[in-house]
């Protein structure tokens, strides 16, 4: 095996150059796109102060005991300085395996588990056969689809305080029921249907959503592999299964993330049906708030804490979720 060297610097022809360090590249990199970080300085500015501040003092007050009656604060005249001390991981402790941990966090874990699992089911569920539906060559198409999108187009509060009165003792539901001799259920009372009731008026709010979304997957897949999977003899469910499945991948995979991230800190539908009256049906982003501000006294350090184990939950799962789209991704590709 022959080597060139070069003479001059006595080194061999195609080794390569060391890889130069960390500030090297980074004085290189801002040298050529000194302009794009010119552009995105200021967003990156608003990004630290909006985001990353109140992510780090948030973090910073789950490692005290600091809650309404230790924190500074101004009565008339007078100001009270803070007294909260630092007492490391006690609250996350105490959260996690404390004598009340299972009321007070793992009851409401697991319930979110559910309500995120039941709720973001029937959007995709409903959402995609809506939008199968909507994707035919009907009659009246688009007002159809203007119907449908209403309810996501409606301010949520006006969406579920429309649905409180409905899901009232004498609201229509209920009174509904009865004329037909049905049982109406406390909706509001009772802890069943309560969560019954939440996972209904939440699915109400963010079918129109995943339909829209569906709707633009189906009108991107190629109509060409429907003709060639109806020559080939393919039945309806065979084309749906091995042709729109498939072409609505990407986009499915990326609307059930959404959804569960939304749905899992949904915080509008829970509070507003219910308010503080229903503590069984409280998922974790609402249970976090009536620690830090509807109770006396009121508990920053712990909904802080609360707040960070949200978010952790969160990136755990995405990281598996887009973890497992790659090896599904990488299986196909095979």
């Amino acid at each position: 095996m022959t080597v060139a060297i070069d003479r001059a610097t006595g080194k061999r022809r195609g080794d390569r150059a060391p890889r130069p360090g960390p500030v090297s590249r980074l004085k290189r990199g801002y040298q050529k796109y000194w302009y794009a970080y010119a552009m995105i300085a200021p967003v990156a500015l608003v990004l630290g102060v909006i985001v990353l501040y109140p992510l780090a003092y948030g973090f910073y007050l789950t490692l005290t005991d600091a809650d309404s009656l230790n924190s500074a604060r101004t009565i008339g005249v007078n100001e009270i300085e803070a007294t909260w001390k630092f007492i490391g991981i006690d609250n996350y402790a105490d959260i996690l395996w404390g004598e009340t941990a299972y009321d007070r966090f793992w009851s409401k874990f697991i319930w979110t588990i559910v309500w995120t699992a039941a709720c973001v089911a029937l959007h995709y569920g409903i959402g995609l056969g809506l939008a199968l539906l909507l994707n035919q060559k009907l009659r009246g198409r688009t007002f159809y689809r203007l119907l449908l999108i209403l309810p996501w187009a409606v301010p949520t509060f006006v969406t579920v305080f429309g649905w409180r009165f409905m899901l009232a003792d004498a609201g229509i539901i209920n009174s509904g029921l009865d004329f037909l001799g049905m049982p109406t259920p406390a909706w509001l009372e009772d802890t069943f249907w309560q969560r019954f009731a939440a996972i209904m008026v939440n699915t109400w709010c963010g079918v129109p959503f995943m339909m829209i979304s569906l709707l633009g997957g189906l009108q991107s897949i190629d109509a060409s592999l429907y003709e060639a999977a109806e020559m080939d003899g393919a039945s309806a469910w065979q084309r749906f299964r091995h042709v729109t499945l498939p072409g609505l991948r990407s986009v499915s995979s990326t609307v059930v993330l959404l959804g569960v991230i939304w749905t899992f800190n949904q915080f509008a539908v829970i509070f507003l049906l219910f308010g503080n009256t229903a503590p069984e049906a409280q998922i974790l982003v609402t249970w976090a708030y009536q620690l830090g501000f509807g109770q006396q006294p009121r508990e920053f350090a712990e909904s802080a804490a609360y707040g960070m184990l949200l978010l952790a939950i969160l990136v755990v799962f995405t990281s598996f979720y887009r973890r497992w789209l790659n090896r599904n991704d990488q299986q196909l590709a095979i």
